[in-house]
């Protein structure tokens, strides 16, 4: 069962970005066509959403109703730093929030190419520091985000290294993207395996985000920067990901540079298949184990 229900969310990606492919959209059809698909996750009667404003970003506290939230995390949502918002990870965040009883602040941080590197960075800093001011401790945070965000997640935690700013309790790295050169074998060895991104829009995500900036700029791609210092960190990953090798790098960095990291990885999953919980079991049990993870490090 789990078979069919893998195949039928490989040959939706597949159809989708066969299309996609034809058309060659831009950028806004593209951002259009993910809010689009976005409306067809419904959240659950019981989310609670709360206006944030936050430095002349959009932000949204998520949380369950009637339930006591024990920790906070700031999400960096995904979309090759070009698309993505809200509206498109509202529904993922409501099940993460969901399961590690936790108030979740979600942001619209700056898009390329209108507002390239470091652009995103600064925003996520600024969301953290708006956790901070509003009182939360910073041992009672975790950042997290999946793909592009995952790799903002390690950018944003670099940089408060580098201002020596109180770093958070943990963090959590979804099918991470960490590599905008994208030398990673998995690149091209797992192309075939990936029915959702491949390496010629990898690169020009990475040209939108980057501009003429040196993509192994360690801030940026953080396999290349000194992780030493950093928290504790959870990552996740398929192995039917063209990203697969940036989740493994990564681990290995971190370990090179004694950070505490663990490598999670998800036999036959896609990129960031914790969206699909509709269909498959493993979506769910994977934001279940990233929930263990944040109780304990933030109660350790």
């Amino acid at each position: 069962m789990d078979f069919i229900k893998l195949w039928i969310i490989r040959f939706m990606l597949r159809m989708r970005r066969f299309i996609n492919e034809i058309k060659h959209p831009g950028i806004d059809a593209q951002r259009e066509e993910f809010e689009n698909v976005s409306r067809t996750f419904k959240l659950q009667a019981d989310v609670e959403r709360e206006s944030a404003e936050i430095s002349g970003l959009c932000g949204e506290w998520i949380k369950i109703h009637g339930e006591s939230t024990q920790y906070h995390i700031l999400y960096l949502h995904g979309g090759g730093y070009t698309l993505g918002s809200i509206h498109t990870h509202r529904e993922l965040v409501s099940r993460i929030a969901r399961a590690c009883h936790a108030k979740i602040l979600l942001v619209d941080y700056r898009l390329a190419p209108e507002n390239p590197f470091p652009a995103a960075v600064e925003d996520a800093v600024a969301s953290y520091q708006y956790m901070l001011d509003k009182g939360i401790p910073s041992n009672n945070i975790v950042i997290m985000g999946d793909s592009a965000g995952g790799g903002l997640t390690l950018s944003t935690l670099l940089f408060l290294k580098n201002r020596q700013l109180p770093m958070p309790a943990a963090a959590v790295c979804l099918s991470p993207w960490v590599d905008l050169a994208g030398t990673g074998e998995s690149m091209k060895s797992r192309s075939h395996l990936d029915p959702m991104i491949n390496e010629k829009m990898i690169g020009i995500m990475a040209r939108h985000y980057m501009g003429k900036e040196d993509l192994k700029n360690p801030l940026a791609s953080s396999i290349y920067a000194d992780l030493t210092g950093l928290p504790p960190l959870l990552i996740q990953v398929g192995t039917n990901e063209v990203l697969f090798d940036d989740a493994i790098r990564l681990a290995e960095r971190a370990k090179e540079c004694h950070v505490k990291a663990e490598l999670d990885i998800w036999q036959d999953m896609t990129h960031v298949w914790h969206f699909f919980s509709f269909l498959l079991p493993q979506a769910n049990a994977a934001i279940n184990k990233i929930a263990a993870f944040i109780d304990k490090h933030i109660n350790s």
